[in-house]
């Protein structure tokens, strides 16, 4: 039996590097937190990761909505409502686990890693054709100020978590 939940391979790539780049992160995060759960860390070590990787998403879906407005993606306000729809689940479960309404379990984690695994091989991949097609991006000049700010504030955490 595999020691990982979600195990990355280079199939998931959608042709974007820091999208791709974050992508592994995720996974990353969610192997984590199958690991504390697996390994009885202990629901403040697992709530601390869940945490992580809430915010990690948040500042992900920003990255990838503002790469859609740049390179004027057909499919942004979709894309966009489906990464408000898992914010808002996660925001809905922090808030159960916060009134002890919930628990972190083996099953929320197989609804992240379902939703993540055909998150990214179906919308993502779509944006990341568009993109690498349409785009010749030669830096994040119209990238929005938001997106500029939260990247040099985070930019550490990306790459060395």
């Amino acid at each position: 039996m595999s020691q990982v939940l979600f195990e990355w391979s280079d199939s998931f790539n959608v042709g974007i590097q820091e999208i791709d780049e974050q992508h592994r992160t995720l996974v990353e995060l969610l192997n984590q937190l199958h690991a504390a759960i697996r390994d009885h860390k202990g629901s403040q070590a697992c709530r601390t990761i869940l945490d992580q990787l809430a915010e990690y998403t948040r500042t992900h879906f920003l990255l990838e909505e503002s790469l859609m407005r740049v390179s004027h993606y057909p499919g942004l306000e979709l894309h966009k409502q489906q990464h408000e729809d898992l914010i808002a689940q996660v925001n809905a479960l922090q808030d159960k686990l916060d009134n002890g309404q919930a628990s972190i379990s083996f099953e929320l984690l197989h609804f992240l890693q379902v939703w993540l695994t055909k998150h990214i091989n179906e919308s993502d991949k779509r944006f990341g054709n568009h993109f690498v097609r349409n785009t010749d991006l030669k830096g994040y000049s119209e990238w929005s100020e938001e997106v500029k700010t939260t990247m040099k504030k985070k930019k550490w955490w990306w790459k060395f978590w």
